[in-house]
């Protein structure tokens, strides 16, 4: 039996590149979550390869309070954070945002049995659905 394992929550936003990624970090921040970095995929693939690629940015998501709790169960977990969040431009117009959730990455890094990272990860996890139910409205939201 093959079961697919959502990775991600998806958002279809309307508007702009720079717009939704302002609304991203204005949902997430609303949850308490803080943007630590922001990788310019089309600058970075520009500058180094000399290709052109559409807007797409990788955002590194953090809540201080859980990413302490989980570091202080497990410090190995630092090499599982920060919550990632790509923002890119779609070619019909609008933005897709992808919100990574952090109870299959923890799974994916082998922490799933661990009730302390386990309660982490779902807490983080609602907290970011919380900000993709902010980002969606009147945008489509799926799981995927």
């Amino acid at each position: 039996m093959n079961t697919t394992v959502p990775l991600a929550i998806d958002v279809r936003l309307d508007g702009s590149y720079e717009e939704a990624l302002e609304r991203v970090a204005d949902a997430l921040k609303e949850q308490g979550f803080g943007i630590l970095t922001r990788i310019d995929v089309k600058e970075t693939l520009k500058t180094k390869l000399d290709v052109d690629f559409r807007d797409y940015a990788i955002l590194g998501a953090c809540n201080p309070k859980l990413a302490h709790r989980a570091l202080s169960a497990r410090p190995e977990i630092g090499l599982m954070l920060p919550c990632n969040v790509t923002v890119e431009a779609t070619g019909g117009g609008g933005v897709l945002v992808r919100i990574a959730d952090p109870r299959v990455m923890m799974g994916v890094g082998g922490f799933e049995n661990d009730p302390e990272i386990a309660a982490v990860a779902s807490e983080a996890r609602a907290l970011l659905a919380q900000a993709a139910v902010q980002l969606s409205t009147s945008s489509s939201t799926r799981e995927g």
